[in-house]
């Protein structure tokens, strides 16, 4: 479209995007004036053109004017970044969306004498055909019997509409209305998110109804005149219906039976009203089901409907009504062609997924698609220049049929070609597709490599650039943002290009890409692409099975540029690894050279010791623990870990010295590197003062041509020239451009970011042939080199030195080789003193890499946004995370498990004494079980207890077997009758036995009659003195033998006895009772009288049923002092008495019914742990999901109901900062006596990160909100420890306030120079202009809440403070964006 002035000067054009028919107004850049240096060319031109011919001109008019593409005034790369001031997006007037069209019809009745009759002759009265899109599955109609005229009438009763478009859902049950414009893009905090995909079975997505209405009870009460339901769940009041009357009816529920539709027309479908929800529990429990001629009728069986109306003998049986759906237009069957085809495709997958064990993640053969490629995909939306490798041939193919793929590759094998690929598709589709990266700097570079091929645009958290645009490219950060507020530009989404996906397994933002990939709705597709990991198709099962979609998965292991690995020691290199296959000999010859060098160092100084490395490495160990204080100390004691064999030097010359040794090392390397053709080359150092002081060592070292230094000058220029000011001579800038004119790079966090962005565009020239870098440059910047330079092989993580991790070496590694330019890549090992040991080698360079791991964590804000909405559960959430997805996975075969076990038959107790009581007892007898070892140690074994334990003491034993037979009782009431002696190591105790079944009872006489002389009790006129029942202790001393036979057993008075030994740990209880016992009458002489006294005594303590004598005092008698082993001891002997008093006590039947009574439990208790583990509450963050619960409510984010209250409508747009510091913050109205200035400065807390930096200057008002600040933190996190959240009070402050820029940030919004703020601290100037960047979006955050709150005067006061700190070089553009 032709440009079209405006009065001010400004152009634009107009223009529908999407197939949702969005009316866009698209600025256009000014015209730029002629620069005489664009018109040179880059070549010498022909002499002529070719004739002109009417082809060639129907080619160039057909090219130029009739083929669609883009227009190059505003998609050229030096043009497409630029935008008017103003945010002409919030005035411009969009059309919403047509909503999908939908009808609820509630045919009104009619009397017979008034309906029209049509002119078949069945006299059948049909209402009219009536519109609708809803999909009936099941229609409920009470008839209406007219005795007057013999007629019948239908009620239909349309309760639920289902969705039957595939297509953005919405997450509640009322419609979703399309929010302003403004919103469209970012969303807003008032809008629902939009219903994830896959969680359309969930239990927490159905909607919600009162007591009553699940069950089809309210329709026949309301019919019968009962109250009707009026109050909507949430609501406070309902609308008033009046007196209903009551209504004759017939309430009958029909199972799975389909009505046979007839269309009259060919063009007009039918479809039926789902009623699942409300009358589930109907069916289940008031269930009709047909039968006829025997057999059942299935849900394939249908029921005919006649022509004629149909009577029954009292009432009207259910006759259905047709209803037909209104004739679509072109464009409704233009638009519905893809979403019918999308819905039989999905649907197909699923099912032959589900009988296929539901496996999501596919891989398969592709030589059938490598070779049928061009057949396959004939029309392709997009060409590449050069022949396509077999994985991204395959990538397309699936992508042209709409399935998800996942791409596992090396760095530079070609990943990005699947994400162009993407883009185009969305495109060709009128959709969008969004591509998200986790660092900025990928999202700028991104930008500036497509926008010259496709409608592109950029939202970061200070950049948005053509919201409108088709493709946008994102950080994973503001999708989440977009999800969770519901943004309306979802709805027209296709693609979702996830780069860098192992970036998952980052501690601190790997949960936002698990968020992301569960909240995004059913309608978008994945592109996830991803380096080499070995769990590549778990991951891929996981996020298929989490969003019911099948996953196709696919990559390379093969690298596009092999790569060779070597050592650099002592001025030469020896290769140690190539095509991944291990070369001992290099490390051996290395190896060789070190001992040379060292058995010579020895024999000169004469002071070796077998010791030295080992004190070395101690030594080096002990500076990086002293690393962790000062970043200075840090740089330092990295410089000594790398020196050789400077212990003994100090001050001054052992640093020249250690200077001088690390020149050296860098000069031989980059020589060595220089002869044979190996540069450029990236050099990673794990640390940024290393990097800085890497690239000072080399003052001397010129790589670059004079025609490449004037290149490096006019683009330095050109970038820098944007700067104000004292800006362009910072002492950064201007060290930069020094190292740069020389062909020396340096490139980490602490550069300020236009400074970064002029390193890595000329290194991707070529004129920077060294580079010292940290990791970031391996994930950020797709720089290849020809060579890698590793400065060692361990790194600090943030909280300890460790060994690289296979997988990050493999990402810093890839680096080298580009592809095109190099055969072979090459990466070198830095060794200074000493050689790494060959299995650490051979673990980091051809080591499994590290696999993808779950790094989900709760968060407020996710809580209070999923709260928000309450048919999105936070237990959905937890359920589909990537650490609960092998747990998830199992449940199917859990359900089977436990309907397994639950139908097992049940085994019954037969009690012999009543009701069975045999549950109790094992209880106590289990509860028993299990202190009886703890007792018996703490309390029978000891001195104390030892003491009690002597002839006449009554006592409580353990039972034993008797013909393998155990007694009736568990514990048996007895007296000591001898204590252990030198013949008997043992106690022999007395105990009364219960009577034994009648076999073992004739068992054990038979066996006593061969063993025991037989007893024949005579009349008492007969006895003797010795032999009277009322015995006494003798005065005569027995012999001390045991003449009885052991275990000896008897009957006495009608109880019977046993005498047997006892060991010290078979005591269970020692009564506080003693009775009198004649040793030899009973031991020697086996006197029955004796026996029979014994038995009474006995026999007298138990005069209260089964009740046992009391047991000793475990305080007065026992002496025990441990009042826990008082207190378990207490319990014991509580339990015993218990014991002894259940029926179940002395039952015949005991140890069978206990037996028993232990299955049953074990089978509840192994039905319950199913049960368990298939609940929400076997979720591994359950506890700390409750701790948070309990303490939003405590602080007023949410109610008892879990309702969202005013705070925690705040708290959900704080998104840069600590949510509940933020929050009680705005609500304790810190912010109100502060200036702008002061605002944003104590704000500088919530998103600086460095932890240790100098101490700030502050005023005393500052220092005084600091000190709010802080007491505010440290109470939040002791009411999260006060809640069970693992939360440390102290540690939690530091880690979410850090106060390092507060004097900074305030003397920059005050006006004062960038130049004169660094001189305030020592933080680096990348991290200065990082954290203001933050801020201004944190500013903007707090102005969004004080409008929630209604607080104006905050509201203004953000604004202002936003506007104080947005200037000069750290709100300056990206290079990327606007160009050079």
């Amino acid at each position: 479209m032709d440009r079209v002035p405006a009065a001010n000067g400004l152009s634009f054009r107009v223009g529908f995007t999407g197939h949702s028919g969005h009316l866009t107004v698209e600025p256009l850049p000014p015209v730029d004036r002629p620069n005489r240096l664009h018109d040179l060319p880059d070549f010498v031109l022909p002499p002529a053109f070719p004739e002109e011919t009417p082809e060639t001109i129907k080619e160039y008019v057909n090219e130029k004017h009739l083929l669609p593409r883009l227009d190059e005034d505003v998609f050229s790369p030096q043009n497409a970044g630029r935008q008017w001031e103003f945010d002409w997006f919030d005035r411009a007037e969009i059309q919403p969306e047509p909503s999908i069209p939908r009808s609820v019809i509630v045919p009104s009745w009619e009397v017979p004498f008034r309906r029209k009759k049509n002119g078949s002759n069945s006299q059948r009265w049909e209402p009219q055909s009536v519109e609708g899109i809803c999909s009936f599955e099941t229609v409920i109609m009470i008839s209406e019997f007219d005795l007057m005229n013999q007629d019948l009438s239908v009620l239909v009763l349309w309760v639920d509409v289902s969705e039957v478009v595939l297509g953005t859902q919405d997450s509640g049950a009322l419609p979703r209305i399309v929010g302003p414009a403004k919103d469209f893009v970012r969303g807003s905090i008032n809008s629902r998110p939009f219903r994830p995909g896959g969680l359309d079975n969930a239990d927490s997505l159905g909607k919600i109804y009162p007591d009553g209405a699940c069950n089809g009870e309210w329709a026949r009460g309301l019919l019968q005149g009962e109250a009707a339901l009026i109050l909507p769940p949430g609501f406070k009041d309902g609308p008033d219906l009046g007196n209903l009357k009551a209504h004759p009816l017939r309430w009958e529920v029909y199972e799975n039976l389909t009505v046979e539709r007839r269309a009259p027309d060919a063009r007009l479908n039918e479809l039926s009203v789902q009623f699942d929800d409300l009358f589930k529990k109907a069916w289940e429990d008031d269930v009709k089901i047909s039968e006829e001629d025997g057999n059942v009728s299935g849900p394939e069986d249908q029921l005919e409907l006649p022509n004629e109306s149909v009577q029954t003998e009292t009432e009207v049986d259910l006759v259905a009504v047709d209803i037909f759906k209104k004739e679509p237009s072109i464009l409704d069957e233009i638009l519905t062609v893809e979403s019918a085809e999308s819905t039989s495709r999905s649907g197909d997958t699923d099912t032959g997924q589900r009988q296929n064990k539901e496996v999501w993640a596919v891989t398969g053969s592709t030589d059938e698609i490598i070779e049928r490629f061009p057949e396959l995909v004939p029309d392709m939306a997009l060409d590449f220049p050069f022949e396509l490798d077999p994985f991204q041939k395959e990538a397309i193919f699936y992508l042209e049929r709409g399935k998800s793929v996942f791409v596992a590759a090396h760095t530079s094998a070609g990943k990005t070609v699947v994400a162009e690929y993407a883009f185009a598709l969305a495109s060709k589709h009128c959709t969008r597709a969004v591509y998200t990266a986790p660092i900025k700097t990928i999202s700028n570079q991104k930008y500036r490599d497509f926008c010259g091929k496709f409608d592109v645009g950029l939202l970061t958290g200070d950049v948005s650039l053509r919201p409108e645009a088709s493709c946008l490219i994102m950080t994973t950060e503001i999708l989440r943002s977009m999800l969770y507020r519901g943004a309306d530009i979802i709805r027209d989404i296709e693609w979702v290009i996830f780069d860098e996906v192992h970036y998952v397994n980052d501690v601190e933002r790997g949960v936002v890409w698990e968020e992301v990939i569960i909240m995004l709705p059913r309608h978008i597709n994945f592109v996830l692409l991803s380096a080499t990991v070995p769990n590549t198709i778990e991951f891929a099962d996981w996020i298929g099975r989490t969003k019911e979609k099948e996953i196709r998965v696919t990559g390379t292991t093969k690298r596009p540029v092999p790569l060779e690995h070597c050592l650099f020691y002592s001025g030469e290199l020896y290769k140690i690894c190539e095509n991944e296959k291990m070369i001992p000999q290099g490390l051996k010859a290395a190896k060789d050279l070190h001992k040379i060098k060292n058995s010579a160092t020895v024999s000169g100084s004469g002071s070796y010791s077998g010791s030295s490395v080992a004190n070395e490495r101690s030594k080096r160990h002990e500076s990086f623990s002293h690393a962790k204080q000062n970043k200075h100390a840090a740089s330092h004691n990295a410089v000594n870990f790398s020196g050789a064999n400077r212990g003994t030097q100090s001050g001054t010359s052992n640093n020249w010295g250690s200077r001088r040794s690390e020149a050296s090392i860098w000069l031989s390397l980059i020589n060595k590197l220089s002869k044979k053709s190996l540069l450029p080359v990236v050099i990673f150092c794990f640390s940024k003062n290393r990097c800085d002081k890497s690239a000072d060592n080399l003052t001397g070292t010129d790589l670059t041509t004079s025609s490449e230094k004037s290149e490096i000058r006019v683009f330095c220029d050109k970038a820098f020239s944007r700067l104000k000011g004292s800006d362009k001579n910072l002492p950064q800038v201007v060290r930069v451009q020094g190292l740069l004119r020389r062909g020396i790079g340096v490139h980490h966090a602490g550069l300020l970011p236009i400074v970064k962005e002029v390193v890595e565009m000329l290194f991707c020239r070529g004129v920077v042939k060294i580079l010292f870098s940290t990791e970031t440059f391996a994930m950020g910047v797709n720089a290849p080199a020809r060579t890698v330079v590793f400065d060692s092989l361990r790194k600090f993580d943030g909280k300890e030195f460790r060994q690289l991790l296979p997988g990050e070496y493999t990402q810093m590694a890839g680096r080298a080789g580009r592809r095109g330019l190099d055969k072979i890549g090459t990466v070198v090992v830095l060794c200074r003193d000493e050689i790494p040991e060959e299995k650490d080698l051979k673990h980091v360079i051809v080591g499994s890499a590290t696999r993808l791991e779950s790094q989900f964590r709760l968060t407020y804000i996710m809580i209070l946004h999923l709260l928000r909405v309450e048919e999105l559960k936070v237990e959905d959430m937890l359920k589909r995370s990537f650490a609960e997805f092998h747990a998830q996975k199992k449940l199917p075969e859990q359900q089977q498990l436990l309907m397994r076990k639950l139908a097992q038959p049940k085994k019954i107790v037969e009690c012999i004494k009543g009701e069975p009581a045999i549950e109790d007892y094992y209880v106590m007898y289990s509860e028993a079980e299990k202190r009886s070892n703890m007792i018996i140690e703490a309390v029978m074994l000891s001195p104390a207890s030892q003491q009690y334990l002597s002839p006449g003491r009554v006592v409580i034993v353990k039972s034993q077997l008797v013909m393998g037979i155990a007694y009736a009782q568990d514990h048996l009431l007895g007296a000591i009758v001898k204590t252990p002696s030198a013949n008997y190591k043992q106690y022999l105790v007395l105990v009364l036995t219960p009577e034994l079944p009648s076999i073992l009872t004739s068992q054990s006489d038979s066996r006593d009659k061969k063993d025991v002389d037989f007893q024949v009790l005579v009349p008492k006129s007969r006895r003797g003195l010795q032999d009277e029942y009322c015995s006494t202790v003798t005065s005569r001393k027995g012999s001390g033998t045991v003449n009885i036979k052991l275990p000896y057993r008897g009957s006495a008075s009608g109880v019977s006895y046993e005498v047997r030994e006892v060991g010290n740990n078979e005591f269970l209880s020692i009564c506080n009772k003693k009775i009198k016992i004649d040793q030899v009458r009973l031991l020697e002489e086996g006197s029955a009288g004796a026996f029979s006294s014994t038995v009474q005594q006995l026999s007298s303590l138990k005069s209260d049923g089964n009740k046992y004598p009391p047991a000793l005092d475990p305080v007065k008698d026992l002496k025990l002092k441990n009042p826990d082993v008082v207190e378990v001891y207490y319990r014991w002997t509580n339990l015993l008495q218990k014991m002894s008093e259940s029926k179940c006590h002395g039952c015949v039947k005991l140890e069978e019914n206990v037996k028993l009574a232990r299955e049953l439990k074990r089978h509840k208790e192994e039905v319950n742990d199913l049960k368990f583990q298939m609940s929400d509450e076997a979720l591994q963050q359950m506890p700390d999901f409750q701790g948070r619960i309990d303490v939003l409510k405590e602080i007023g984010c949410i109610d008892a109901d879990l309702v969202v209250q005013l705070k925690g409508r705040v708290a959900c747009e704080m998104n840069s900062g600590e949510e509940l510091i933020c929050t009680e913050c705005l609500f304790e109205n810190q912010l109100n006596d502060l200036e702008p200035e002061e605002a944003v400065a104590i704000m500088s807390a919530f998103v600086f990160q460095q932890r240790n930096t100098s101490e700030p200057s502050l005023t005393p008002r500052l220092a005084q909100a600091k000190k709010r600040l802080c007491d505010t933190a440290i109470r939040l996190g002791k009411l999260q420890a006060e809640f069970k959240v693992q939360v440390d009070p102290e540690e939690y402050a530091r880690d979410n306030l850090k106060f390092g820029l507060v004097e900074v940030v305030y003397e920059w919004a005050k006006g004062t120079p960038f130049a004169d703020i660094c001189e305030l601290t020592d933080v680096p100037e990348g991290m200065i202009v990082r954290t203001i960047v933050r801020l201004d979006e944190t500013c903007r955050e707090f102005r969004n809440a004080a409008a929630i709150m209604g607080n104006s005067a905050l509201h203004k006061k953000m604004e202002t403070a936003s506007n104080a700190i947005k200037r000069d070089i750290v709100f300056a553009a990206s290079l990327y964006i606007t160009g050079v």
